[in-house]
């Protein structure tokens, strides 16, 4: 299963940037702390039309450090709403990403990466100002950053051969309908779904669904779809927004009917506010529910579109998902047990066999939500953000 982040295609937009003089004006920086002949970054954004991602990569060209900071000043109107491995805050344009504990110790020639999401909304340059511990990077020789493309290709570019690409603007009403089509599965309740022509993460439509708590408060949006020839692995795309933090009792918002389980679910939702996986027939999570496991999930931002995929193995209990281009280290299985990940996931044996495709909310105690959903696709080979 490990193979399956190898064969995920990334965003070839990496830029190592040249030497620039810190303004002690744009930046707060740390005195320099044995940094004395430099640093290289790698800067690896992917963009789309309201925010990105970016995979920062920075290697120590100077003495060994015990705990790094490197800053940097976005010229745009770049905002900083997560980061992952790095402690990461933001005055006006000034960017600070601060080391964790457990990767402060930076080598001569060592390199630590961290990564970060954000918005933006008229301008987003990448950087060209780094300076780890105050001492500015690109000393090396480095070229300029290049400015990669700012938009993702549209549904019907970018997934051909899949079984399922939607981009819903082939709907004509508010009613589902075509290739979709709302269902409730157990029961249902005040919840409902609609074609929303106000939000949508590109072109003019996506899928609005007004979730309730409650358990019988079931409400769905399922394609037509049959998955049931997609494989060996069936990866799955889609742009997910929603309103409210996932609550700390679980949700679903994504299902797939199995016939591994007899027509039960593998689901994509939350738990104790983060990500997580759910196998209707014993209810097996992952990661395991443990402060430990849950610290290895992810949030799903609110107010904000995100791309989630994952892969699913039909020959093996194994999986993977990435929000964006990061890989969630709590929601992977690859049959060798890891702690506080996988426990309950491995105790069942049988591959799964994914037959449908299901998007919506469904609560089983707190929790109100209205999600949107747009450009949807699966199909048999890796799917780009």
């Amino acid at each position: 299963m490990r193979a399956l982040l190898a064969r995920l295609p990334r965003r070839p937009w990496t830029a190592a940037l040249t030497a620039a003089v810190l303004s002690a004006s744009a930046l707060t920086v740390m005195p320099a702390s044995g940094a004395d002949t430099g640093c290289r970054v790698d800067y690896t954004v992917n963009k789309w039309a309201d925010g990105y991602t970016a995979q920062i990569k920075v290697t120590n060209l100077g003495p060994a450090l015990d705990g790094w900071r490197l800053s940097w000043t976005y010229t745009g109107d770049q905002r900083v709403t997560s980061a992952w491995n790095a402690t990461v805050t933001q005055t006006g344009g000034s960017v600070v990403a601060t080391s964790k504990n457990w990767n402060g110790a930076l080598p001569t020639g060592g390199a630590a990466e961290f990564g970060l999401q954000g918005t933006w909304r008229s301008a987003d340059p990448a950087p060209s100002d780094f300076a780890l511990n105050g001492v500015p990077c690109g000393d090396d020789g480095t070229t300029p950053p290049t400015t990669p493309p700012t938009t993702t290709p549209p549904p019907g570019e970018d997934c051909a051969g899949t079984v399922i690409c939607s981009d819903f603007e082939d709907q004509t009403g508010s009613t589902p309908s075509g290739d979709w089509r709302f269902t409730a599965p157990d029961c249902q309740g005040a919840g409902t779904a609609a074609v929303d022509t106000a939000v949508a993460h590109g072109g003019s439509r996506s899928l609005r669904v007004d979730g309730r708590a409650g358990y019988c408060n079931h409400a769905f949006v399922a394609a037509t779809a049959d998955l049931s020839s997609v494989g060996p692995v069936v990866h799955v795309r889609m742009w997910v927004r929603h309103t409210t933090a996932l609550p700390s009792a679980h949700v679903t918002f994504v299902s797939l009917p199995d016939t591994s389980q007899n027509g039960r679910s593998l689901r994509v939702g939350g738990q104790n506010g983060a990500l997580q996986w759910n196998r209707e027939s014993d209810d097996a999570t992952l990661p395991e529910q443990s402060p430990a496991g849950v610290a290895l999930s992810r949030p799903l931002p609110t107010g904000s579109w995100q791309c989630l995929r994952f892969a699913i193995d039909t020959t093996a209990p194994a999986l993977d998902t990435w929000l964006g281009d990061e890989p969630v280290p709590g929601l992977h299985a690859d049959g060798v047990p890891t702690q506080d990940v996988d426990r309950q996931w491995l105790a069942r044996t049988v591959p799964p066999r994914p037959t449908a495709l299901r998007l919506g909310w469904e609560s089983y105690g707190a929790g109100d939500d209205t999600l949107w959903f747009d450009d949807v696709a699966v199909g048999s080979a890796p799917l780009d953000c």
